[in-house]
């Protein structure tokens, strides 16, 4: 009898024990991530409970949100609105109940619940007094008239348009095509939520993806852009002459590469390098590139910002990438935007950027400060240059080189490539790019460039992809850079 108590008394204790261990391992190693698990609804109403601070944009009088929370009678307590939503949805991105939060949301999601450490005496007295806690203003830096310019300039087309102050790296547009409305997220109804959710996840059109900043693209000849500037780095000087082939014989095999439409880029006779930029002659380019060499054109990229992760205000930043160990072949066609060279919009538009601003390119963002509910500044972001671990300044190229590069820009607008990106009594500097992205597929459109070009104040980036459904003929030139003029007049306004 004794020893079956003894019994029954150990298993009781061997339960206890692991009641003991499993309650410690819920509180304390599990408890984070039970808290924010959308399936606790006890947490959801308690996340909903306090207002969110609202997304701003704007300035002065004209300041008005785009993202706000407002009261309701339901379940939730606050519910997050967005106006006008998909116009800025790869800006604001979306919190909601059910799946998450993206862009701007997530990534300022302490300042925006009130949550930050710059907030911590405020909420502390606020408790004090028993008030209760407000969510932090943020403020964007882009601007309405761009967005919109950019979405009406763009229309139904595949892309990324993005636009950015070179001297400051303020972003003001950033408009990836599709799109979607970031409202069918933020319901409280959870059915609706769950259908607009798997609808967006199954869209081959992929309308969440921010193509601005997290999808990379071939360049094509705007990475002509970095094969100059590597080349005068070198001490090359513009008025540099080379032969005019119909095709390029590249060493080491039996291929070439030739100019588009197989054409010749001056008659047969020799041009300078101002030239080569001006036709965008893919011979001279893609000699220069096994002249330079892969690890000079890499690096030179490097200097505007390529193979590296640097910081940014929003998440899931792609990197854009120019490999630094390849064979002459693949150099020339690496130093023309094609082979395993990617970029993102982004990156391109700091790359013109950074030319504009006598070489430094500076470190892009798109939220400039945080307020609180009083209107008080809490943080601020100022413009710095970016600086990466293997180049600690923002010089990217010297000033003597972006006045050249500019030249050349200002060039393919005025008499080149570039001329449907021209802007009436404006000084516009520019580069088209047309990058092959396989056989019997249209190809990627790119324009580069910025205005005015004697005193910039926009700096822009376009992408199409697919031949902006134009078909193989497409060119940069052609589809590309008439959004890009859309843009920079639309910015330029701005500054009347």
């Amino acid at each position: 009898m004794t020893g079956s108590i003894r019994r029954v008394a150990a298993v009781v204790l061997v339960l206890f024990g692991a009641l003991f261990v499993n309650l410690n391992y819920l509180q304390v190693v599990k408890a984070d991530d039970l808290a924010s698990n959308n399936a606790n609804r006890r947490q959801l109403i308690a996340d909903y409970e306090h207002e969110r601070g609202r997304i701003l944009i704007g300035a002065g009088n004209a300041t008005r949100p785009i993202a706000e929370s407002v009261e309701t009678d339901g379940e939730f307590k606050y519910l997050r609105q967005y106006d006008p939503g998909s116009l800025y949805a790869h800006v604001t991105g979306f919190t909601s109940p059910l799946v998450g939060r993206s862009q701007v949301e997530q990534a300022f999601d302490q300042a925006l619940t009130g949550n930050a450490p710059e907030a911590f005496a405020r909420n502390l007295a606020d408790l004090m007094a028993g008030r209760e806690r407000a969510g932090d203003a943020v403020h964007v830096t882009v601007r309405e008239e761009v967005q919109q310019a950019a979405r009406e300039a763009l229309g139904d087309r595949e892309g990324a348009v993005v636009a950015l102050n070179p001297s400051t790296g303020a972003i003001l547009g950033m408009w990836s095509s599709p799109t979607y409305d970031p409202n069918d997220l933020a319901s409280h109804d959870f059915d609706e939520v769950n259908a607009a959710w798997e609808q967006l996840q199954g869209d081959d059109d992929q309308p969440l993806l921010n193509r601005v900043v997290s999808e990379t693209y071939p360049p094509g000849s705007t990475f002509k852009l970095i094969t100059a500037a590597a080349a005068l780095e070198d001490g090359m000087s513009p008025e540099q002459t080379f032969p005019d082939p119909e095709r390029l014989d590249l060493p080491e095999t039996s291929a070439s590469i030739g100019n588009f439409g197989g054409s010749l880029c001056n008659g047969g006779a020799p041009l300078s390098l101002i030239q080569a930029m001006t036709v965008s002659c893919n011979t001279t380019f893609a000699q220069l590139g096994i002249d330079l060499g892969s690890e000079a054109l890499a690096e030179q990229a490097g200097h505007f910002g390529f193979n590296d992760q640097w910081e940014f205000q929003l998440p899931q930043l792609a990197e854009s990438v120019v490999p630094s160990d390849l064979d002459a072949p693949s150099t020339a066609q690496s130093a023309i935007g094609q082979r395993d060279v990617r970029t993102t919009p982004l990156q391109m538009a700091m790359v013109a950027a950074a030319i504009a601003n006598d070489g430094v390119i500076m470190t892009p963002h798109v939220v400039d400060r945080v307020e609180d509910t009083s209107g008080r500044i809490i943080r601020e972001f100022r413009p710095q240059e970016l600086r990466l671990p293997d180049h600690p300044n923002g010089q990217s190229v010297s000033s003597g080189t972006a006045d050249t590069l500019t030249t050349m820009m200002e060039s393919v607008v005025s008499s080149g490539s570039g001329q449907s990106a021209a802007i009436s009594g404006v000084r516009v500097a520019g580069k088209t790019g047309t990058a092959q992205t396989g056989e019997d597929r249209p190809p990627t459109v790119w324009f580069v460039g910025f205005a005015p070009a004697d005193n910039p104040t926009v700096a822009v980036a376009v992408v199409v992809p697919d031949g902006g459904g134009v078909g193989s003929e497409a060119t940069g030139g052609a589809i590309a850079g008439p959004i890009a003029s859309t843009v920079m007049q639309a910015a330029l306004d701005l500054d009347e």
